[in-house]
């Protein structure tokens, strides 16, 4: 997905603006194109406060509200007892909102011979155990893995869920653009992004991989019904943290989140709403 022409002019105006008068909004990559929509239509609603949207990460995201360069910090993780001892330590009172829920896709070559894949074939893929696609496939080819950095809260959730360290051998990348594009550019590679990367066309080159556990039904991440019923295997919710001190200032935006419009932006970005 690519930022609108508005979406741009709206984040250099809001650079250009004065901080009390601009929202600073910063963290995962699984959220950042799903909060600029939002930043965009949220500017007609409440013109007097400009957004700033950027990536990086959700572990970025909470080190800038927590070093004051962010008044929102998008996370697609909890945060961890080292990240909330921060906080305490230094006298910051942080509250949280459930905005969204999220699918995570596992992805590949559409010339790869496969379509479903179980967690424990998964698991071993992604540890490094399956080396070849020949374990889950008539391919031979030798398994390249794209994956994020560690301060993805999707990289630290993949690994919890599937109880696995990630292999050595895995490229780090910066983003779910870069994994798309590397997937694409690989026939041999497997990597993992947000669903509402790829619900909306995003998908040419690429097979989005429905997932199993042990003899239950493969479930695909665009399903929207199974997602909605709390089926698919690698599902969460999207958090968003704020400094309490500065809730006056993101209230008229989270609020703008739960609204109808909101809900609908949600829907069309390849999310699901919180109802």
């Amino acid at each position: 997905m690519k930022y609108s022409i508005y979406g741009i002019l709206l984040l250099l105006l809001a650079a250009c603006s004065h901080s009390n008068n601009t929202l600073k909004i910063k963290g995962s990559d699984t959220e950042v194109n799903l909060v600029v929509q939002f930043a965009e239509s949220f500017h007609a609603y409440y013109p007097s406060l400009f957004v700033s949207v950027s990536g990086g990460g959700s572990g970025l995201g909470i080190a800038s509200l927590l070093n004051g360069t962010a008044d929102l910090a998008n996370s697609s993780r909890r945060m961890n007892e080292k990240e909330v001892k921060l906080f305490h330590n230094m006298g910051i009172t942080i509250d949280s909102f459930v905005f969204a829920q999220y699918a995570i896709a596992f992805i590949v070559s559409a010339d790869l011979p496969i379509d479903s894949i179980s967690t424990a074939q998964l698991a071993a893929i992604l540890s490094g155990k399956s080396h070849t696609w020949s374990s889950v496939s008539s391919a031979t080819w030798a398994i390249n893995i794209y994956g994020r950095q560690s301060n993805s809260g999707t990289y630290d959730f993949v690994k919890k869920r599937l109880d696995i360290e990630f292999s050595p051998s895995a490229k780090q990348m910066n983003g779910n653009a870069q994994i798309l594009e590397a997937i694409r550019a690989d026939h041999s590679g497997i990597g993992y992004v947000g669903a509402g990367y790829v619900i909306h066309g995003a998908n040419k080159g690429i097979k989005v991989l429905s997932i199993y556990k042990d003899k239950e039904e493969a479930i695909s991440p665009l399903d929207a019904a199974q997602i909605a019923a709390g089926k698919y295997y690698f599902q969460r919710p999207l958090f968003q943290y704020y400094r309490a001190g500065s809730y006056q200032k993101v209230k008229p935006f989270i609020d703008y989140e739960q609204t109808e419009t909101g809900h609908k932006i949600i829907k069309e970005a390849g999310y699901y709403p919180v109802l």
